[in-house]
């Protein structure tokens, strides 16, 4: 069992930090403002707007939870090395570990605070849980353009116009990438708008892409989106939840569920394997979705925007599916 222990250590170590040239290159002096990133997705938008002008550096790499992730050997120096930090907040980084080391840190700004800031509104919340998850909706990302361009401008005014423009760009590519995935959702015929996934990572996309307008007005559009776990995963399935999901596959003629591609599939195996045994004509999904997570290098899910067209495609073409 030691073994075994130690064994799962080593692995965590290191599948959660980067590769030792990348940080050993970014850790380099070269004149260029150091960042630092909780996530892909946020890595991503960061690096569009800062260019050439900024090194940047993911810390929870590959397909590990930023939901549990645990501080590990190294991010302290990291986070201390870092000029900026920038990270999802909102409960998403919420271990001891890692929100100690960024709630009150001058260095590290919370986009999804910033996004609450501006549009409260917008922001989910079941319960004393805030959804963490705005990245699946695009024209609620967006939104964090102008934190960044703010925070990196402050930091390196030299480059501030670039920055501004490089911002102003961005703004436009994604508000053209949501406009893209509304019409991609349109294909599905309305009664055939329902999602399930693993847990509640897709309550954000479902309002925005699969509702209609008088849903989201009236808050009726949480119909169009079901996941037998929580906002942060948990594959423990009590009885009630099993149950549910079955009574709202049934209610809805949902037929298939979307695994995804950093959680275990049990989840989503169990609500297949119990709703077929109650009559009940359902699958899994063969291609997963991207969740909390992106994909690899040279995989469809490399980038924030391939992530996104990934998952409505993904969407689209197992709603779709004739049997």
């Amino acid at each position: 069992m030691r073994l075994i222990s130690l064994f799962l250590l080593i692995v965590l170590t290191c599948c959660s930090s980067p590769k030792r040239g990348e940080l050993k290159e970014w850790m380099e002096p070269s004149g260029r403002l150091k960042v630092l990133a909780t996530t892909a997705m946020i890595q991503d938008l960061v690096q569009k707007i800062g260019g050439d002008q900024i090194d940047i550096l993911t810390l929870i790499q590959g397909d590990l939870d930023p939901h549990s992730y645990q501080l590990v050997k190294g991010d302290d120096e990291k986070l201390g090395f870092a000029n900026l930090i920038f990270y999802n907040g909102l409960g998403l980084e919420h271990t001891p570990s890692i929100y100690l080391a960024l709630a009150h840190n001058p260095r590290a700004i919370a986009l999804g605070g910033e996004i609450e800031k501006a549009r409260p509104d917008l922001i989910l919340t079941y319960g004393q849980d805030v959804d963490p998850h705005i990245w699946t909706d695009v024209s609620l990302w967006k939104l964090a353009v102008p934190s960044i361009v703010q925070a990196l401008s402050e930091k390196d005014p030299i480059h501030a116009e670039e920055y501004r423009r490089r911002g102003q760009k961005t703004y436009r590519e994604l508000d053209a990438l949501d406009q893209q995935i509304t019409n991609i959702m349109q294909d599905i015929p309305e009664e055939k708008r329902y999602l399930v996934t693993s847990h509640d990572a897709f309550n954000y996309f479902s309002r925005r892409y699969l509702a209609s307008s008088e849903e989201r007005a009236d808050g009726s559009w949480e119909k169009r989106f079901q996941a037998p776990e929580g906002l942060s995963p948990d594959s423990q399935l009590s009885p009630y939840q099993i149950q549910h999901l079955i009574d709202h596959l049934k209610t809805y003629q949902i037929e298939v569920l979307f695994p995804e591609t950093n959680l275990n599939p049990d989840s989503i195996l169990k609500i297949v394997d119990a709703g077929n045994k109650k009559g009940l004509n359902v699958r899994m999904a063969t291609t997963p979705l991207y969740g909390d997570a992106m994909g690899p290098k040279g995989s469809d899910g490399d980038t924030y925007e391939k992530m996104m067209l990934h998952n409505a495609k993904t969407i689209r073409s197992g709603l779709m599916e004739k049997k």
